[in-house]
């Protein structure tokens, strides 16, 4: 099994039992300023991780009314989330039958199921830019009220459009409630086949919402800021950094925060799409993907949200680079994707196959990932044991 591996102290530094139940949180709710100073309803579950500055709405149209709402209306990058915008603008009186031209579709599926960013740049410098976004606040079918264009310096930068959860929630409520039936087909149908690969720069976008609730789920998710390069998909790359292409250095002070991490997680959970997600987040400079990953899964775990339903099975910690994916419990078998370096995963199950040694540890149990289909060693697990604890045995 090929994966670069931390040295042995830095082993013993991780090896700690680190695991949650499916639908728990670790970590306290941070502190509100803007809840002190009555700007903001206080929310009923969510458990913001330490470091994280969150946004977050959580509203069932079965109900009609918000089970969540932390910052609802604090300005955020919306990173590829902007690209449902961009969906609609092109959308928006396509005519009586709202025909795509081919190659359109062939742009916009991408775009929506696996966050094409080449999709978007065609987008936004064909149909005016920033004036997509001003046309998009314009329309009161939307009922915008705080997405704004890119500050000034930045206008080629579509990922640096200002959103916020409440205006993200006013989105899909547009698109399942008001847009024409062809719009809101068309939309819904790619999100809900979103890739578990980016189409761009190959990183794994199941988080969040994807990552918390089994299906049914339709997700739009962004991402921002320097990363590690990402590893998802079977032939992905593994060295090297990368930096969104939308995201440059601030070269001045702006409105919205534009030099934290960015990881967002949008869309809707439940049968008929009952309730409407918007989880957005900030992490500290320097925040890898995989703790970003798992930071924001974690928060949206924590979510009151009707009609999902949660995933079986334990969350456990990793460890390591590069971590492999396999179709079987094996180094020989086939590699479906890699691991965000030290993301939070869901185990199943676990079974004995091939042993793998990483000196001064052997270990013959491989534990199955059922949100990715594939196994991994369990001495990429962070646990003590070589089996893991309340992991029940697979099933032949």
């Amino acid at each position: 099994m090929r994966m670069l591996l931390r040295g042995a102290a830095a082993l013993a530094a991780v090896v700690t039992v680190a695991s949650l139940t499916s639908g728990a949180a670790a970590h306290p709710r941070t502190g509100r300023a803007a809840e002190a100073a009555g700007t903001v309803r206080a929310s009923a579950a969510a458990q913001i991780p330490p470091g994280v500055t969150a946004g977050v709405a959580v509203y069932d149209r079965e109900a009609g009314r918000f089970t969540e709402q932390v910052d609802d209306s604090a300005q955020f990058r919306s990173a590829s989330v902007v690209k449902l915008l961009l969906a609609l603008d092109f959308l928006w009186d396509r005519g009586p039958d709202y025909t795509i031209p081919a190659a359109d579709r062939a742009r916009l599926e991408p775009m929506l199921r696996g966050s094409d960013d080449d999709a978007a740049d065609y987008y936004w410098s064909t149909y005016g830019g920033s004036a997509i976004i001003e046309r998009m606040t314009d329309r009161t079918e939307l009922g915008l009220r705080d997405t704004a264009p890119p500050p000034a310096g930045y206008p080629g930068f579509w990922g640096y459009t200002a959103v916020s959860a409440r205006d993200t929630v006013a989105i899909y409520r547009y698109i399942l409630e008001k847009a024409p039936a062809p719009v809101r087909d068309f939309i819904m149908d790619n999100l809900r086949r979103s890739t578990r690969c980016s189409a761009t720069d190959h990183f794994d976008q199941h988080f969040g919402i994807a990552g918390a609730f089994d299906k049914p789920w339709a997700v739009k998710q962004g991402w921002s800021g320097r990363y590690a390069k990402g590893t998802c998909g079977a032939q992905a790359a593994s060295s090297g950094t990368q930096t969104e292409s939308a995201a440059p250095a601030p070269r001045a002070a702006a409105a919205v925060d534009l030099s934290r991490p960015a990881l967002h997680s949008t869309g809707t959970v439940g049968a008929n799409d009952r309730s409407i997600v918007a989880v957005l987040t900030l992490h500290p400079v320097g925040t890898s993907y995989g703790k970003a990953y798992t930071d924001i899964g974690r928060l949206t775990r924590s979510l009151n949200v009707p009609g999902a339903k949660r995933p079986a099975g334990t969350w456990f910690g990793t460890w390591g680079e590069f971590v492999n994916v396999r179709r079987g419990p094996a180094t020989g078998g086939d590699r479906m994707t890699q691991l965000p370096a030290g993301v939070e995963v869901l185990v199943g199950c676990q079974v004995r196959g091939e042993v793998v040694n990483v000196p001064p540890y052997t270990n013959e149990w491989w534990a199955y990932l059922p949100q990715y289909g594939g196994y991994i060693s369990n001495i990429y697990i962070s646990s003590p044991d070589n089996r893991l604890p309340n992991v029940p045995e697979c099933a032949a």
